[in-house]
């Protein structure tokens, strides 16, 4: 991968600005010098400042110095981070990264200037592991500048590119689905004790179990029904565990439960 030549800023470095740092360095994107995290107590990054990373209190001086800046706080706190750097920003010559749930780019350019380039990225805490689902989206932004972002998000997982108005969606599906694959896979285990495993065991052998089935999709590139039907046969113990499941709504509620998450996810933010 070719090395970015510019300075990066990561204004509140929580799991996700650290998560994203540091898959910048392992992918060789950057070097730790390059790369600068911001949090309002300096002690939760002196681990990061020995590795070579730039720490900081003041987001507006880090900002100023940057060519990329990732907006890495929670919706509540983002217009109070955006008065902050506001006066620092070089319009035209920055690219703006936010990360913060149901804040629009167009809400972002409202705050800190119309002709500021803005990209929203969702990415999920599998980026902890290189492993997130990140979903891209803009209304303003140069393409080379997008690609820029996509290039960043591929060192720690998968990039979609899709159309702004699927942001919140896509915060339902990916972000908050993690929870739900989480919760599924817990349930899947206690059935495991139920029917004679260890606590650990079942866990195990649910959390591989999980691991597996989302890699035969992932490497055979097939359909989740197709994969099913190799596992049923007429009369068996798959077909009705699956038709049991499916009687008790496993589906409608999984379905019913993102699309209320999404519309948690656009109410999240207050523009005033």
């Amino acid at each position: 991968m070719n090395q970015f030549k510019g300075n990066i800023a990561i204004l509140g470095s929580g799991n996700i600005g650290v998560s994203l740092a540091k898959g910048l360095v392992k992918a060789n994107y950057a070097k730790p010098e390059q790369i600068t995290l911001t949090r309002r107590n300096l002690a939760n990054l002196s681990a990061l400042a020995e590795e070579g990373f730039v720490v900081s209190v003041d987001n507006a001086s880090v900002v100023f110095g940057a060519d990329i800046i990732v907006l890495a706080v929670l919706p509540q706190q983002l217009n109070n981070l955006l008065e902050q750097i506001q006066p620092s920003i070089r319009s035209g010559e920055q690219v703006f990264i936010s990360v913060a749930s149901g804040v629009s780019c167009l809400d972002i350019r409202t705050k800190i200037g119309e002709e500021v380039q803005v990209v929203r990225a969702m990415p999920n805490t599998a980026i902890a592991i290189g492993q997130s689902m990140t979903c891209v989206a803009t209304d303003n932004a140069a393409k080379e500048n997008v690609e820029e972002v996509v290039r960043m998000f591929e060192t720690v997982g998968s990039v979609v590119k899709i159309n702004e108005d699927l942001m919140t969606s896509a915060t339902a599906l990916c972000a908050c689905g993690i929870a739900f694959f989480l919760r599924a896979i817990r349930a899947a285990s206690q059935g495991g004790v139920e029917i004679g495993f260890h606590a650990d065991e079942a866990l195990k052998m649910a959390v591989q179990t999980a691991k597996g089935a989302a890699d035969l999709l992932l490497q055979m590139q097939s359909h989740p029904e197709q994969e099913i039907d190799k596992v049923t046969s007429p009369k068996g113990c798959t077909i009705a565990g699956l038709n049991e499941m499916e009687h008790n709504g496993f589906s409608s509620s999984l379905i019913k439960g993102i699309k209320l998450s999404a519309i948690k996810a656009g109410a999240l933010y207050t523009k005033d």
